[in-house]
């Protein structure tokens, strides 16, 4: 619990101080919730060719009969190769994720999972009237999971799309500052 109260007020502290700056995004993945999983970004331009995106998710989802239940962090750096500054316009970026789910199946068998990935994503990014962003983005990844099977065993516990190569993709909405 202490993690997660951590987590939260880094987040919350990292966002406020993005907030008195200029060229700062907030934003929402709009793919997300088809699959129980709400994720949000903060992104801030560090300089007309480039910015830091934070990305947070929350899942709820479950595979076949098993619950995942955690978080993630998406922390990526991105390029901007076209002639308006950042954020605006086409990218390239380079990602880290570092995940932390609990796992249960039918049964009540119970399991933490961790994973650690990495991958590269491309995409667009439009800013309408200097305050209403969109984006679409998506890449591959690779993500490798340690289970920590708490009863049962490790054959219980469907780990889905999660381990492995990925594919990530978004749709994203919101409000530049």
């Amino acid at each position: 619990m202490k993690n997660k109260i951590a987590l939260v007020s880094f987040i919350l502290l990292l966002s406020v101080s993005f907030a008195k700056a200029q060229k700062t995004v907030v934003k929402a993945n709009m793919l997300s919730p088809l699959v129980r999983t709400g994720s949000f970004f903060v992104e801030h331009q560090l300089n007309d060719n480039s910015s830091l995106q934070l990305g947070l998710l929350y899942t709820g989802k479950t595979w076949d009969d098993t619950k995942i239940r955690g978080w993630g962090v998406t922390p990526e750096y991105r390029f901007y190769l076209s002639d308006s500054p950042a954020p605006e316009g086409f990218f390239v970026a380079p990602y880290a994720r570092y995940l932390n789910f609990k796992l249960e199946n039918d049964a009540n068998d119970e399991a933490k999972m961790k994973g650690l990935g990495a991958g590269l994503i491309i995409g667009q990014q439009y800013i309408f009237k200097e305050r209403v962003s969109f984006e679409w983005f998506f890449g591959p990844g690779y993500t490798n999971i340690d289970l920590d099977v708490e009863s049962g065993v490790e054959d219980d516990f469907d780990t889905g799309s999660w381990d492995g190569f990925t594919l990530r993709a978004g749709i994203t909405l919101g409000i530049a500052f």
